[in-house]
């Protein structure tokens, strides 16, 4: 037999050969996604603990952790307005050992700034969104204004004078604040910070006189009266803070700063393995005693309730629009 047909006979059987394993292949991932979970599984967080993300990502671990039969460890990778984190879960294997509780800074308003290194439609599988957290207008309590008309009332009095904080630039924090500023036509300087938590200490020191957080995050300070809440950036007022308006009532008639938490996976992840997780969070997110602990931390269960890929697209427009008329910038 000649050279050339020995080349040509290895060249056949390596392809053969390629062929033959592709469905063995196949076969091995799908007995792989049909044995998950078989190890812990990290929960990635992309604000400090003690913030409302982190508080949240706990709440839901121990559930999904009962119901999965595996730990599911919390993960805080604060920064960059929790696009650190997301681009964390974007490289990540997608072998369901890796997922983020993401909200929407990371999703639908830092890739309205820049690049943040992944693509948020395409870079990510959405498992569900689990629930809806509207922002609470906060300020601290020597501040002469008791609700969001009056604040704006002190800004026009003040321009530049009052400093606002946020989780960092780019977070939903800022943008509900730039949305106030707009909307109201007043000014107020910017100092973002690492998350909700270290806000929360500014705005007690004095550093800073008010801002947008989740209820989830402030609620404890607010109880206590080291923080007032001023109003809420949802459309209705929260059960948990009957008295307090909305400013869409209050000061600007249809105002409205979504906020919100998604169960995301990287791209990729095998649709067994999607199937598990959404019927473990609907189960987790169905008991009562979440029920009552998500009213208790401003938050409206949205499971099953709300599409998360529809929900980040729609979201782009809003936010693309803020920021251009807007022109902010974020750093980093």
């Amino acid at each position: 037999m000649t050279d050339k047909h020995n080349t040509v006979r290895r060249t056949l059987l390596q392809g053969g050969a390629g062929f033959a394993l592709s469905p063995l292949a196949s076969l091995t991932a799908r007995a792989a996604a049909d044995a998950w979970p078989t190890a812990p599984i990290r929960l990635v967080v992309g604000y400090p603990a003690g913030g409302g993300s982190d508080v949240m990502a706990r709440e839901i671990s121990v559930p999904l952790a009962r119901l999965l039969g595996q730990a599911v460890v919390v993960d805080n990778k604060p920064g960059a307005s929790s696009s650190l984190a997301a681009a964390d879960v974007a490289r990540a294997a997608p072998n369901g050992y890796t997922l983020g509780l993401l909200d929407n800074a990371p999703l639908t308003i830092v890739p309205s700034l820049r690049n943040p290194g992944y693509d948020p439609l395409t870079g990510f599988v959405p498992i569900a969104m689990v629930s809806q957290a509207p922002q609470v207008l906060i300020a601290a309590p020597l501040l002469p204004a008791n609700n969001a008309r009056e604040l704006i009332d002190l800004l026009k009095k003040q321009p530049g004078k009052l400093n606002y904080g946020s989780g960092g630039s780019g977070s939903v924090s800022h943008l509900a604040a730039e949305l106030l500023k707009a909307r109201s036509q007043t000014f107020a300087v910017h100092v973002p910070y690492r998350g909700g938590a270290p806000m929360v200490t500014a705005l007690m020191s004095g550093e800073v006189q008010f801002g947008f957080l989740t209820y989830t995050g402030t609620a404890g300070f607010i109880k206590s009266g080291h923080i007032k809440a001023l109003g809420v950036s949802s459309t209705a007022r929260l059960p948990s803070l009957p008295d307090v308006p909305t400013i869409a009532e209050s000061a600007i008639p249809g105002f409205d700063a979504p906020g919100w938490y998604a169960l995301m996976a990287p791209a990729g992840l095998p649709p067994a393995i999607v199937a598990q997780l959404q019927k473990a969070l609907r189960e987790a997110m169905g008991t009562p005693a979440i029920a009552a602990r998500m009213e208790s931390l401003g938050q409206t269960i949205a499971t099953g309730k709300v599409d998360p890929k529809q929900t980040i697209t729609a979201e782009f427009k809003q936010w693309k629009q803020l920021i251009s008329e807007r022109k902010i910038v974020i750093e980093g």
